[in-house]
């Protein structure tokens, strides 16, 4: 009751709505499932709100069972006592656990007690609690030779080392330390030694110090991977001014203990007892504890953003179920050419080589102009990566050779491709088909059905992310996995069409049960109705209840199975049948109607007003996807490479990644730019995800190229007149610049924030666009 307590104070709803939820996930139900047909049981509770109490709950419990390890190994030392299990009992975090537990935790044969063995340990605390003893005079009493404490200096020595260890394992001088410093350190970074140029990459950060509490994700990430590089030195300084931190932390010690500076003959070698506990032991826990803060919370705000952007691209716009015609691009190797029907279904494949060396321009179109004849292609599917605009230029040709006007080209992501054509999913949907042609289907079926086709893909190789690679690979996949689960839930799924990977996703399924649910289709047609789904081998009733409602089947026998109104309310719809007279085909679709129905009429003690509510609303428009309205951008004719472009060009773009520092866009010029973050509107930009999405269609207009560097700033913001300097000319305000590496970072003096630069945002630019 505890855990059900504090989450309903963290998430700021009642005890009884965490507690059914609880219930409900402890009995196997998943959050998608619960967020749309136990409303009643939640009080509402949406899926961002249950996915938050569902990882805090796993904290949560994971601390109770550490807890209760903690209690049971001071039980058996003899050493809880009642002040101190009340302080276990109350540690609301494991970090505060730790640091209660740290004295009595076993551990390495310390120097500390080697001392305490020696017999040194009453001379320590006899010091510390009388200092106008003499600490020479008083440690010639405890000499020992046989534990090689030869002399007073040897005493000393042995009592110095038992109160540091003292000091350093007072919990709550530890915590006070920690956040004290937390505060007010400054992370310092410079270049290694003879670095310089195989770390160019790093060279905005081979000068560089800021405050951890104003380190945003991506700079810590980036200066974390210098280091693990080998390429930059990092030192956390306790404060701006270094020397005052240190006499801060030391008075903060001397305080809790009761040591002071009165002249006293123990005075001096207790403050030095307490320099040394300072240096030696706290700061380089802390240290280390900070360090690790540090991280952690850059990896969590990277995951939050990648997981965003996963959101956003996966539930992009479908085209939909029409004839499409894939066209992998490449130079040398040539393009890689597949078609696929309205389902996703391949047809045919090809290659062509329309560029150099080969240029093969004349007999490319011919063989794509019969492609599009034979089969009716009414898409081309363009992928965005090398020779990409010179392929686009194939397609308009064609398109304008044949007066193909039926014929739509778009330009589409390849991230990620490359990863499905070699993986074993690939193999196995075709084993005869060359590697390098699986690309071409999948950039064609991405174009039909992006979530469908995605899913195919390791979630973080379809790199929308930032540094992905550098973050808790465990933390990433549990992330993006949960992202990928609620959009497939969100959009629901045909049970007759979908693949084995897109079915896994479900709510309740497992890949077994996915698979068995597409041999059985195979081998017994369609299934005509959900009950049906309980003939699958494995498949009972319990993952029954979790996946019907979110399986469609179009064109069953019961027009409600292609809805989401799942199948254990289909009495409700009955009973409104009933009253109203008029038949499921009457009420489907009927808008005017059903809005004028009394939800609160057809509830029950099983089905309450939300179900009802979104009941009714399901049936305005059954199985309606919750995906936008498909739309392309259109490249501009002309500006194909960076050398096209000119300041104050206007351009149409596809987001291809947001970042917390700004928006990338495709203008189709084979490099991103960067919409900085002060340029995403005209108004002030907290978050960019506020503004823009990955996969949104924008308008920018051209700020500043940088050819040799391979980077374009953009803008989102009005075009407006420019001020006038004090000789009456322009003074436009300078523009960051793109970068995929972020901000500039800051350095000591600024007297102004410069442009972005950096070959470290130029790399990090090219490995996101390459799914990195």
């Amino acid at each position: 009751m505890d855990i059900i307590a504090r989450l309903a104070e963290e998430l700021g709803v009642r005890a009884q709505q965490v507690k059914a939820t609880v219930d409900l996930l402890d009995e196997g139900a998943t959050v998608p499932f619960i967020a749309r047909y136990r409303k009643e049981a939640t009080d509402g509770l949406d899926d961002g709100q249950l996915r938050t109490l569902e990882t805090r709950l796993g904290y949560l419990r994971e601390l109770e069972e550490r807890r209760g390890t903690v209690l049971d190994s001071i039980r058996e030392q003899g050493k809880l006592t009642p002040e101190l299990e009340a302080a276990l009992h109350a540690a609301d975090t494991k970090t505060l656990l730790e640091d209660l537990y740290l004295p009595y935790k076993p551990k390495r044969r310390s120097k500390a007690q080697i001392a305490r063995e020696a017999g040194l340990e009453p001379l320590a605390l006899d010091i510390l609690a009388n200092p106008d003893l003499d600490p020479e005079a008083e440690a010639a009493k405890f000499l020992n030779p046989e534990h090689g404490v030869e002399d007073a200096a040897a005493a000393l020595e042995g009592a110095r080392q038992i109160l540091m260890e003292r000091f350093a394992e007072n919990a709550a001088l530890t915590g006070e330390l920690r956040e004290k410093v937390w505060g007010e350190a400054v992370l310092v970074a410079s270049v290694a030694e003879g670095k310089e140029d195989a770390g160019a990459k790093f060279r905005d950060y081979f000068d560089y110090r800021e405050s951890l509490t104003q380190l945003p994700s991506h700079r810590i990430l980036a200066l974390l991977r210098g280091r693990n590089e080998n390429v930059l030195n990092l030192t956390l300084k306790v404060a701006e001014d270094e020397e005052a931190g240190h006499q801060a932390a030391e008075g903060a010690i001397s305080r809790a203990f009761g040591i002071a500076d009165r002249g006293r003959p123990a005075d001096r070698w207790l403050l030095d007892t307490v320099r040394h506990a300072w240096k030696i032991k706290l700061l380089t826990r802390i240290d280390t504890d900070l360090r690790q803060r540090l991280k952690e919370a850059a990896e969590e705000e990277a995951i939050r953003v990648f997981a965003k952007n996963l959101k956003d691209l996966l539930l992009a716009a479908p085209a939909g179920p029409r004839v499409t015609l894939g066209l992998d691009p490449g130079l040398r190797t040539g393009v890689k050419v597949a078609v696929v029907d309205k389902t996703g279904k391949l047809l045919e494949t090809t290659t062509i080589y329309p560029h150099v060396p080969k240029n093969q321009w004349d007999e490319a179109i011919a063989t794509l102009a019969a492609l599009v004849a034979k089969h009716r292609v009414s898409l081309i599917a363009i992928g965005n990566g090398t020779a990409s605009r010179e392929t686009d230029q194939l397609a308009a040709d064609l398109i304008k050779r044949h007066n193909l006007v039926a014929v739509t080209k778009i330009m589409v992501s390849e991230a990620g491709a490359s990863v499905y054509s070699a993986s074993e999913l690939g193999a196995q949907e075709f084993p005869k088909l060359d590697v390098s042609l699986r690309g071409a289907v999948s950039i064609a079926r991405r174009l039909q059905d992006p979530l469908a086709e995605l899913v195919k893909i390791e979630p973080k190789a379809i790199g929308v992310g930032q540094y992905q690679h550098d973050v808790n690979q465990t933390h990433l996949a549990r992330s993006l996995d949960a992202v990928v689960e609620d959009c497939v839930n969100a959009v629901g799924v045909d049970v007759n069409t979908a693949s084995a990977s897109l079915l896994r996703y479900v709510s309740g399924l497992s890949p077994t049960l996915s698979r068995n649910i597409v041999e059985f289709r195979n081998q017994n047609g369609p299934f005509k109705c959900r009950t049906d789904l309980k003939k699958v081998t494995r498949l009972g009733e319990k993952t029954f209840e979790q996946a019907a409602g979110f399986l469609r089947i179009m064109g069953g026998d019961d027009p409600l199975d292609a809805s989401a109104v799942h199948p254990e309310a289909y009495p409700v719809v009955e009973r409104l049948i009933e009253r109203t007279g008029k038949g499921i085909g009457e009420l489907i679709g009927n808008v005017e109607f059903l809005r004028s129905v009394n939800a609160e009429n057809y509830t029950d003690q099983r089905f309450g007003l939300p179900t009802v509510t979104d009941i009714l609303k399901e049936l305005e428009k059954p199985g309606r996807d919750p995906r936008p309205e498909f739309k392309t951008a259109r490249f501009m004719d002309g500006v194909d490479k960076l050398e096209d472009l000119k300041p104050g060009l206007t351009l149409e773009g596809v987001v291809t990644n947001v970042t917390n520092f700004g928006a990338f866009v495709d203008i189709g010029v084979h490099q991103d730019g960067l919409v900085h973050i002060s340029h995403l509107a005209d108004k002030f930009v907290k978050d960019p995800a506020e503004v823009v999405k990955t996969g949104a269609v924008v308008k920018v207009r051209v700020l500043e190229v940088d050819v040799a560097r391979k980077r374009i700033s953009l803008t989102m913001k009005s075009e407006a007149k420019p001020e006038a300097g004090a000789a009456g000319k322009p003074n436009p305000r300078p523009a960051p610049t793109a970068g995929k590496g972020g901000d500039k970072p800051r350095h000591k003096p600024r007297p102004e924030e410069p442009k972005l630069q950096g070959a470290m945002a130029d790399a990090l630019a090219r490995a996101l666009k390459r799914g990195n």
